[in-house]
């Protein structure tokens, strides 16, 4: 079963990702840290809440990543 989360958190984990993309990593413990130095007063739940949103879509990132398949160069044949 996945995790229920709110619009408000996917669309906050999505902005901050978006702005500071160097930042954040697939570390759900220094993401928490990141979320609560750059937003205002998020209670610890929501700040624990974006932290692993953005968790889970960086490392769902790297290993969605598309694998380079070996293609034959032109003129050669298989």
């Amino acid at each position: 079963m996945g995790n229920v989360r709110t619009d408000q958190i996917k669309r906050t984990a999505k902005e901050l990702i978006r702005r500071f993309p160097d930042k954040f990593s697939n570390n759900f413990e220094e993401n928490k840290l990141l979320v609560g130095k750059l937003l205002e007063g998020p209670t610890t739940k929501i700040r624990n809440q974006i932290a692993g949103y953005i968790a889970s879509l960086l490392s769902g990132e790297e290993a969605e990543a598309p694998q380079e398949e070996e293609t034959p160069e032109e003129g050669e044949s298989q």
